[in-house]
C-alpha cells in the first residue's frame, strides 16, 4: 500500500512530472519483461493483453452503462 505522504506528493506533482516517473518505471521494467525463454516471454505478453483487454471490456460496459442512465 502507498503511505500517504507518498500519495500527497503525487498529488503536488505536475501531470507531466508523473508521466516522467510512470515512463521511468516502464524503462526500468521492461528488461525483465524480456527475461526467459521464448515461450515464458510470450505468455507474460499474452497475460498482459488479456488484462488490458479485460479492463478496456470493463470500462466501455461502464460507458455504455453511464449513457444508458442518462437518457
Amino acid at each position: 500500500m502507498v503511505s500517504r505522504e507518498t500519495i500527497a506528493a503525487y498529488r503536488q506533482m505536475s501531470p507531466g512530472e508523473r508521466l516522467a516517473l510512470t515512463l521511468q518505471a516502464m524503462r526500468e521494467s521492461l528488461p525483465y519483461l524480456l527475461q526467459g525463454p521464448a515461450d515464458v516471454v510470450d505468455r507474460r505478453f499474452a497475460l498482459i493483453r488479456r488484462e488490458n483487454d479485460e479492463r478496456n471490456r470493463r470500462m466501455l460496459e461502464g460507458l455504455a452503462a453511464a449513457e444508458r442512465i442518462e437518457r
